[in-house]
């Protein structure tokens, strides 16, 4: 069974959204990149492709969600520590995310939610591992 995901994610104008991608921290694999796509590598086995409408277009025939008005998808990116989370938070906010709500610290849990330019909302967690596994 395969292990890579490829997540593909509709965007209005991808030139912004790879400059807000690429201010969160995330890279782009120039191979699978042109002026209607764009791979964002998230790690080795987690891609998002950000695809123009017109490009979504070609692998659906349902419209696309106005993900400022609906909940498209939530995606949740588990990160190495609070310090990562809160990191992260804040280079989205800075680079015009808005906060879909306030931080919260659960103690074993810790999670900054924003919704990216599109609307799509995003999320940044960590989780204690010794939580994890006492199940």
């Amino acid at each position: 069974m395969s292990s890579t995901i490829f997540a593909n994610l509709p965007v209005k104008d991808l030139d912004k959204s790879m400059a807000f991608f690429k201010a969160i921290g995330f890279s782009f694999n120039p191979q699978f990149t042109d002026n209607t796509a764009a791979c964002m590598v998230m790690s080795d086995d987690i891609y998002a492709m950000l695809l123009i409408h017109d490009k979504v277009k070609e692998f659906s025939k349902k419209q696309i969600a106005d993900a400022h008005k609906t909940t498209e998808v939530l995606t949740a990116l588990a990160v190495e520590s609070k310090a990562k989370v809160q990191e992260l938070g804040d280079k989205a906010l800075k680079a015009g995310a808005t906060e879909s709500y306030p931080p919260k610290d659960y103690g074993f849990m810790s999670v900054r939610s924003f919704e990216d330019p599109d609307g799509p909302i995003g999320e940044i967690f960590w989780m204690d591992p010794a939580h994890v596994q006492k199940g």
